[in-house]
């Protein structure tokens, strides 16, 4: 379920937004970033397991996630689903489709979550007094870009042992981003999800959190992680993906 949530008069924007040192405002300057306060005008509440967006439904916003964390995945013509990422708070999802002005993939809510909802005609309409907001979006196109890429590398190059550990690194360096704990985290995604991510079986991925808690490398309880030997992990990589 979708839930529309119009903001408030003092409700807080991007220029009070806590997230705003990972959100669009990151790297603007201050005079620029209050300029920023008419660009969201509204927000929408997903419940666990719902869909923000379709593959293929027009494309009239992207969406910046406020809290909770989402999935995106493909669909191909057999019904089956390859996950593409993982959204994390402060993070930019929808960029992928605004050169085809259409959604080219699904975004599931892995926990309720809340977003706020960036029309492209309101980008429009604040870049014309405000030129730099579209050389941002750009920015961000290209960080979304660069970490598709990313992933393409580690499936194409990388051990099995090595792509969980280059994606436990990763959710780390993304909570330390955030000013979370580097090294404590909770897991909002199944095992199976992270196989399906990493091109793993659910077994394959299970055996590793496995090896992983009796090498020393992590501790984990359910679905609370936590990395106990982040040294360990990096050398899992090699010096080539350090």
């Amino acid at each position: 379920m979708q839930k529309r949530v119009p903001i408030a008069p003092d409700a807080a924007h991007c220029s009070s937004c806590m997230l705003g040192h990972v959100c669009i405002p990151v790297g603007m300057a201050a005079s620029e970033v209050e300029k920023l306060d008419d660009l969201v005008k509204e927000r929408v509440r997903v419940e666990k397991g719902k869909t923000l967006y379709e593959l293929d439904s027009p494309l009239d916003a992207v969406y910046g996630l406020r809290y909770g964390s989402l999935k995106t995945q493909l669909e191909d013509a057999t019904g089956q689903f390859q996950i593409t990422g993982f959204h994390l708070p402060g993070e930019i999802v929808g960029l992928d489709g605004i050169l085809e002005s259409r959604h080219i993939s699904n975004a599931v809510a892995l926990e309720d979550s809340e977003v706020c909802v960036i029309r492209l005609a309101e980008i429009d309409r604040v870049s014309a007094h405000l030129p730099s907001l579209q050389q941002q979006f750009r920015r961000l196109m290209s960080r979304e870009i660069g970490r598709s890429h990313q992933m393409l590398a580690t499936l194409g190059s990388m051990r099995s042992e090595q792509r969980l550990a280059a994606f436990l690194l990763n959710l780390s360096q993304r909570y330390t981003t955030l000013g979370y704990s580097s090294t404590e985290f909770v897991l909002r995604m199944s095992r199976e999800e992270i196989g399906n991510y990493l091109g793993l079986t659910l077994e394959t991925v299970s055996r590793l959190f496995s090896r992983f808690g009796r090498e020393g490398l992590i501790r984990i309880n359910q679905r609370e992680v936590r990395l106990q030997d982040v040294a360990g992990l990096r050398q899992l990589l090699g010096h080539e993906h350090c």
